[in-house]
């Protein structure tokens, strides 16, 4: 029997979740209220970052664009994800879904580089302070951030060039609640042997060479710690690092275990859902709750507020 022939000027369908109705709204709202924490939490951040002049070191400059991809992320997949709990079609267009997967794709890799830059920042401060205002200064930063955002539009153009390449005659039914790569190979009837060859040439060397400068600044980090004679140095040190250390041990535990090989497999929702949609969410509060210096800046905002609060309650009209 002959096969239909779809290529990507076909509209495609996202399976989802789920066809229970009672689940459907439940998801529904769920995955809302975690969209709208996600962004006010992030942008929060953002605006907190942008306006406290205190926070303006190397260290809240890679957070607060790690807060601006993670709100990119959730924008790129969220918004399409709840539309469909309600649509009968669940159709996502070529420039739909070309699109959501490029801007994952680019805040997925340059969150990898933030991260990697937040851990090689941390490793300066604390095994080289005395020269840490020049080897971390401002326009190097600046630099690095460029840099990151180069990287991951760049590797993310790269995937969606090779994406136009393939069509699809398998089905037009993606497995999954967004584009997402693995599930758009599987439905491929080109070969996507060059796909997968990009994959483990540019994609899986920049997973390496980012955790791997996790992993050497953190061993680094873990000597000179082990080192310091004073108790109270040790534990600054360690609360110092143990938010972003957190952060990154749960995103690239979810990535790695997302990126497997090709052929079809059953935790590819839940583990996506994590990276995706969760992870932007803890994010801003693991930075954010384990922080002193950003806690304080709360209390004082909060103090603030009340204070003009009250000081308008009292003014007679």
């Amino acid at each position: 029997m002959a096969k239909e022939n779809y290529s990507l000027t076909a509209d495609f369908i996202l399976i989802g979740f789920t066809n229970h109705p009672d689940l459907k709204i439940l998801l529904f709202v769920v995955f809302f209220a975690v969209y709208l924490i996600t962004m006010v939490g992030n942008l929060g951040l953002m605006v907190l970052i942008v306006k406290e002049r205190r926070l303006h070191t190397p260290m809240y400059i890679f957070l607060g664009n790690l807060a601006l991809m993670d709100s990119c992320s959730s924008c790129a997949i969220t918004p399409k994800m709840l539309e469909n709990f309600f649509s009968e079609n669940r159709m996502i267009s070529l420039h739909e879904c070309m699109a959501q997967f490029y801007f994952l794709c680019s805040a997925g890799t340059t969150d990898c580089f933030l991260l990697a830059m937040m851990a090689y920042d941390r490793y300066v401060a604390i095994c080289s302070p005395l020269q840490y205002h020049t080897m971390m200064s401002k326009q190097l930063c600046i630099q690095m951030t460029i840099g990151a955002y180069i990287a991951g539009n760049l590797h993310s153009l790269m995937h969606v060039i090779l994406l136009l390449r393939l069509t699809f005659c398998r089905s037009h039914q993606i497995n999954h609640f967004f584009c997402d790569i693995l599930p758009l190979y599987r439905i491929s009837c080109t070969d996507p042997f060059l796909n997968e060859l990009m994959i483990y040439i540019i994609s899986i060397p920049i997973q390496i060479f980012t955790v791997a400068t996790v992993l050497i600044s953190y061993l680094c980090i873990l000597f000179t710690i082990f080192r310091m004679k004073s108790k109270e140095g040790r534990h600054k040190a360690f609360s110092t690092c143990a938010s972003h250390f957190l952060s990154v041990s749960i995103f690239y535990i979810c990535l790695l275990m997302y990126i497997r090989p090709f052929e079809e497999g059953d935790k590819d929702i839940p583990v996506a859902i994590f990276y995706t949609i969760v992870i932007p969410l803890l994010n801003p509060f693991i930075y954010s709750l384990r922080n002193k210096e950003v806690i304080s800046i709360l209390k004082k905002i909060m103090r603030n507020y009340n204070i003009l609060k009250q000081t308008i309650s009292s003014t007679p009209a």
